[in-house]
Order: C-alpha cells, then sequence, then structure tokens
C-alpha cells in the first residue's frame, strides 16, 4: 500500500504540512507515526486556547467544557487564519476572522457567513488523537492524514503504580537529535556531571556494549555498574523513549533506586521539549518522606544536572554531529543515528509511494 492520492497518482502531503516531506525535513523536523509527549497537562487549563509548535506544525490545544483536551492544526480551513486566536465556544473554537466555527475532532460545525455551505459537516482541520496520562498530553502524530493511531501505552516505570514519580519539562533551542545523543552517551556523566549530587563517583574510563532487546537496546558499561550513569535502554514502544538509573546515597531518602524515564518531542529544526520522569518505587510512609525530600532537597539538584545539559547542547554548532571523530564510547551514539536515519528514509518513501 503507498501514500499516494487515489484520484491523482500524486504523493500524499505529510500530516498537517503543505507539501511532501523528505527524508532530511524529517531527520530534522521529527519522525511521524508516533506518540509524543506535547505539553504538562497544567498547562492548558479548561477554557485557554495554547498555541504550540511541534514537528514544525503549528497547532492549537484546547479543553472543552467537560475537560477533554483537544489538538488541531491552527488553521482554520477557511481562509487559514489561526484558531488559537478565535473565540472559545466550550466544545470549538469560532475563527477570529470570519467566525467559522470547528469542533474538536476539525469538524466544521458552523459558517455564520454563509450558512448551509458545503465547508459545514465536513472534518476540514487535522485532529491528533490525545492522552492524557502521567501529568502530560500525548499525541499521536501521523505520517499522512489517513493514518491511525498505535495503541497508547505508557513505559513500564510511569505505568507501575508502585512507583511515585515527578514530571520535569523543559524547552532547549537546540535540535531534538542532540537530545537523544546525549542520552545515549553515558560517559558524559562522568565528566559533564562529576560536580553533582549522585554522578561524583567512578571511573573515568570505561569499556562499553550494547546488548540488544526485543524491544530496542541497552548502551551499558562492561566494568561497572550501580556507580555513575553507567547505562541506558532505549525503547521503541508506543514512544520512543529511554529508562535509566542514577545511584542515590542514602541521603536521598528511602526506596528503591532512582529512574529516570526520558522522551521529546521536536518544535522544528533548531529547538526542542524535553520531559522527564523521576521515579522511585516507595511505598506508603517512605513515599510521602521521598516526595517530600524531592520537593525540598532533590529537585533543585537534579534541575542543576539537567542545566549542565542544556548549557551545553545548546553551544554547539547546527552541524556538530556531522564533522565527528567518534571512539568505542559512542556507539550508542552512532546506533541511534542509524535507526532514526533509517526510520525517515522509510517514511519518505512512504510519502513519495514508492513503499
Amino acid at each position: 500500500m503507498t501514500a499516494t492520492t487515489a484520484a491523482t497518482g500524486r504523493p500524499k502531503k505529510a500530516a498537517g504540512t503543505r507539501h511532501t516531506l523528505t527524508a532530511d525535513e524529517l531527520s530534522a523536523y521529527g519522525l511521524r507515526n508516533r506518540w509524543y509527549p506535547i505539553l504538562p497537562s497544567r498547562m492548558v487549563a479548561t477554557g485557554d486556547m495554547v498555541p504550540v509548535k511541534r514537528l514544525n506544525v503549528d497547532w492549537v490545544l484546547f479543553r472543552d467544557a467537560k475537560g477533554q483536551v483537544h489538538m488541531l492544526e491552527d488553521r482554520c480551513p477557511h481562509r487559514s487564519a489561526p484558531l488559537s486566536v478565535g473565540q472559545h465556544l466550550g466544545d470549538r473554537i469560532a475563527c477570529l476572522y470570519h467566525g467559522v466555527q470547528v469542533n474538536g475532532e476539525g469538524t466544521v460545525v458552523s459558517v455564520p457567513g454563509m450558512p448551509g455551505c458545503a465547508l459545514e459537516g465536513r472534518q476540514a482541520t487535522l485532529s491528533l488523537k490525545v492522552v492524557e496520562a502521567c501529568d502530560t498530553i500525548f499525541a499521536f502524530v501521523p505520517l499522512t492524514a489517513d493514518d491511525e493511531p498505535t495503541e497508547f501505552v505508557l513505559p513500564d516505570r510511569l505505568a507501575d503504580e508502585e512507583n511515585s514519580w515527578f514530571l520535569n519539562y523543559a524547552e532547549w533551542a537546540g535540535p531534538w537529535r542532540f537530545y537523544m545523543d546525549n542520552v545515549l552517551d553515558p560517559m558524559h556523566g562522568a565528566f559533564l556531571h562529576r560536580s553533582s549530587h549522585s554522578m561524583f563517583g567512578g571511573d573515568t574510563s570505561a569499556r562499553f556494549r550494547i546488548r540488544e532487546t526485543d524491544r530496542g537496546f541497552f548502551f551499558e558499561k562492561t566494568d561497572q555498574r550501580g556507580v555513575n550513569f553507567d547505562w541506558v535502554e532505549f525503547v521503541r514502544g508506543s514512544m520512543d523513549h529511554v529508562d535509566l538509573e542514577i545511584p542515590y546515597a542514602a541521603s536521598g531518602g528511602p526506596g528503591g533506586v532512582f529512574g529516570i524515564t526520558g522522551m521529546y518531542v521536536p518544535v522544528d529544526a533548531t529547538n526542542v521539549c524535553v520531559f522527564h520522569w523521576r521515579t522511585r518505587r516507595v511505598q506508603g510512609w517512605e513515599r510521602e518522606v521521598w516526595r517530600f525530600l524531592y520537593r525540598t532537597q532533590l529537585e533543585e539538584k537534579h534541575w542543576e544536572v539537567l542545566e549542565q545539559d542544556r548549557r551545553v547542547l545548546e553551544v554547539l554548532a547546527a552541524d556538530a554531529d556531522t564533522d565527528e571523530n567518534l571512539y568505542q564510547h559512542d556507539l550508542g551514539v552512532s546506533r541511534i543515528r542509524r535507526m532514526y536515519k533509517a526510520d525517515a528514509k522509510a517514511q519518505a518513501k512512504i510519502l513519495a509511494g514508492e513503499a
């Protein structure tokens, strides 16, 4: 099956764009047919219309009177005026320009200037499938408007009710691929984060290996475990994410290991939003102690670690990943880059009608 338009035989446009994306554009703006975290739930209140750019497409998020979040392409189907500057009417948005009303499913429900015209009743605006979980608004971003969402399944740490977690959200001025390179590079923890509260130990030299799994791969040190940032797992599930653990001293409070689930969503070619859920398996009164310690002592320290990453990644040259001299520590980086390049080429072929 190809993505060509049946009536014309022409390649299909990527959903939310005005043209067919190339492999280079998909690599720059983000791959499709995936669930992505879009925004923390707290940032979209009832009655709000929140414009966001994700995967180089302008969207508007709004919460209806029942509390359901909707995500539409931020273009009125009449004259392409931004819906986000219109009027929130409970279960729909009225465009400011000519009053055209679009509901949360992208269907035009009223054209006040010409009632009964052909635009009424049409699903003329792209609407994304949205799920709220873990204090986050997730959306499935299709390759074409005809692609159906895959099943939404949370990462293991977030689905485990015995884990307590805190969401951390940040916006960085750098390509999304730099974020993935960074988390698939555990060795930077022994250098960039050596002054942090949790990654001061361990050797500054190591050997690594890639260990395949049925859902992705581990990139891990072969000669050190439970001391620093010693391993990371890349998981290809409903949404691509990374899973890792950082050792905690006794001063970190009660509970099991400190885990992090990390995800990203591209904004455009040079900006990314990053989501981290800091987790710990802990129950009862110990859970309350851990949450208190996190809020009063540990959260600020974790922000400092994240800021160390941000400061480095934001000053890298835009082509920093094209002129390098990689070595054994960079096997994880090389692996994730090959995977994503292959994905971009495959999706571009689908859009071009070649698959």
